[in-house]
């Protein structure tokens, strides 16, 4: 099994973007020392005091120049705020700098309606996936130099490596997603860690709507990955006091909190307590939002995720009091899943 991460840049207690920003560099050349397939970055929103991550663009060039050979990708550029040719002259210039290991991954979301007008993005379209998949198709079009004869974009270049365009992946939390991943025939990376409820169907629909793809940068048969929120320590049982403060800004969020990270002391006392260890075994169909474990519970746990949703990679997210926590959990991680 192929095991990744996904970082959002959180911003320490008392700190700044440029520690977050020095803590996501540092995870990533972890990431590259212990066999990870790829390290990616996200983008969010209107949040910086808490989650520095709104810019992968710009992030994934300091990356380049701090790795060598791991694949780098955004965890997702949220394409409903962007033009197609902006986003892939950006995944070609990324290309340039890090030849051959850039993975373009593709979503959309909106912010508060504050931020979507601050991005100048419209909230509300007659046909959202028509729209998407359309942009989708334009991006790829642009990496891979696709467009036909004749077309008005057909003159149009952008940056490259030469050792091969930027990948694209279709990044999603519904079965929506899933669909447009499917028909366009491109790699499909579901976040069990935003709507765990909808993932087996997600994947269901992925394969049922899967169609070997025409375009250039697609694959002929389904490819596809899950990202989760998962933290590893020696014990089920520190794990599960780790796994506190992913549990606390869930419930955090549910009372319209959204971004604060508590330490552990603080996510056990807001909890009432520290949550009880995750099983060995999940049914699928209630997978939990975060899940924690020693290095056996974890590797059971994510070959349940393999035989059941029939991928080969897991993607992880983790939100955990500190850095050193995260980079803890990411040797642990490492060695459960033998990359």
């Amino acid at each position: 099994m192929n095991l990744s991460a996904v970082d959002l840049s959180p911003v320490p207690d008392d700190g700044t973007a440029t520690e977050a920003y020095a803590d996501t560099v540092e995870a990533a050349e972890q990431a590259e020392r212990l066999g990870l397939t790829r390290y990616w970055v996200a983008e969010h929103h209107g949040m910086a005091d808490t989650l520095a991550g709104t810019t992968p663009e710009v992030l994934l060039g300091r990356l380049a120049a701090a790795t060598d050979s791991i694949r780098l990708g955004s965890g997702a550029v949220l394409l409903n705020h962007y033009s197609p040719l902006k986003v892939a002259e950006i995944f070609g210039a990324l290309d340039g700098l890090a030849p051959g290991r850039v993975d373009a991954g593709l979503g959309r979301a909106n912010g508060s309606p504050a931020v979507d007008r601050a991005l100048g993005t419209e909230r509300h379209v007659r046909n959202p996936d028509e729209d998407h998949a359309e942009k989708i198709e334009a991006v790829v079009a642009h990496l891979y130099d696709d467009f036909p004869d004749g077309h008005e974009y057909a003159d149009i270049t952008i940056p490259r490596s030469g050792a091969g365009p930027a990948v694209p992946w279709v990044l999603g939390s519904s079965p929506s997603s899933a669909a447009v991943a499917g028909r366009l025939g491109l790699r499909y990376c579901f976040a069990a860690f935003i709507r765990p409820q909808f993932m087996p169907r997600a994947f269901e629909t992925y394969r049922e709507e899967f169609e070997a793809s025409p375009l250039a940068g697609g694959v002929d048969e389904p490819q596809a990955m899950v990202a989760v929120n998962a933290v590893c320590a020696p014990t089920d049982e520190a794990a599960a006091r780790q796994r506190s403060v992913a549990e606390a800004v869930y419930a955090r969020m549910q009372r319209g909190t959204v971004g604060a990270r508590p330490s552990v002391e603080t996510a056990i006392d807001e909890l009432g307590g520290v949550p009880d260890p995750t099983p060995t075994s999940l049914d699928i169909d209630a997978w939990p939002r975060a899940i924690s474990g020693s290095p056996e519970t974890v590797a059971a746990l994510f070959d349940q995720l393999a035989d059941e949703l029939g991928v080969d990679e897991v993607m992880v997210q983790q939100t955990v009091g500190d850095h050193e926590t995260k980079l803890r959990s990411h040797e642990l991680l490492a060695d459960a899943v033998g990359t």
